[in-house]
């Protein structure tokens, strides 16, 4: 890490004391250009900042005092943004977006495969990463809160069983056979969309106004790679789970079963 770096992001907490309620934001990214014009954009839209030059650094500081969401580059020094992610995938479930330094699928495939929630790529407009970073905030807000802080005067969302799918949505809680099985917010809104009525055909439109609801463009492979990660996530703790099938050229169902 640079050492004019520190500076700026011992500079975050201050952000933050100033506005308790603001949303914190860590930004991961070996670009000092980059890290300082993203923080203004983004502390001027009122979130808080915390910046990292490198992943080795950010991954300490992102699991003993996770923020409401990261935002990675992939290509960084000591420790890249795919290794960052994987790593920080094996502890928590925090909301990140990928920053993919150019059109290139199999970087951005590979970035949703590790699990982030979403990716833009380089260069970017500071417009469309507000957007996205407002979007993922308000589909992972009943994580965020947690279960002891709910607002008594708001309807609680009801748990949802489908065979041996359980979902509970206040607590972002997914168990099959009984085992726990750690999804993304973006996994998890998509899984409920397909589990909601059992054996209907979701196309990857539906899917994705599902899990961006608030017009926020992505396309279809976005989704794709969702799934697949997903499907991963449940043959971890049982092999022969095939209930979510792929109807070609129509989209996905779940098979309640």
């Amino acid at each position: 890490m640079s050492e004019s770096t520190p500076d700026i992001a011992d500079a975050a907490p201050e952000a933050a004391s100033a506005d308790e309620r603001a949303m914190q934001i860590a930004l991961v990214d070996d670009d000092r250009n980059i890290l300082t014009t993203v923080s203004i954009a983004l502390q001027a839209e009122g979130f808080a900042t915390r910046l990292y030059s490198d992943g080795e650094t950010a991954l300490k500081a992102l699991l003993d005092n996770p923020p409401d969401l990261a935002v990675f580059d992939i290509k960084m020094p000591k420790m890249d943004g795919m290794e960052l992610l994987r790593r920080l995938r094996e502890h928590s479930a925090l909301p990140v977006i990928f920053l993919t330094s150019k059109d290139d699928e199999s970087d951005e495939e590979a970035g949703l495969e590790q699990g982030a929630d979403d990716y833009i790529a380089k260069p970017f407009s500071l417009r469309l990463l507000v957007a996205r970073i407002r979007a993922i905030l308000r589909r992972a807000e009943p994580l965020r809160e947690g279960a002891g802080n709910v607002d008594p005067d708001e309807p609680i969302p009801t748990s949802l069983t489908r065979g041996r799918l359980f979902m509970d949505p206040a607590r972002h809680h997914v168990t099959w056979d009984g085992q726990p099985v750690s999804l993304t917010v973006t996994e998890f809104l998509i899984l409920e969309a397909l589990a909601v009525r059992p054996g209907v055909i979701k196309s990857r439109n539906q899917l994705m106004d599902a899990a961006y609801p608030d017009d926020v463009f992505v396309d279809d492979r976005t989704v794709d790679s969702h799934i697949k990660r997903m499907r991963r996530k449940f043959r971890m703790v049982d092999p022969r789970f095939g209930a979510i099938d792929t109807l070609y050229g129509a989209g996905y169902s779940f098979t309640d079963g």
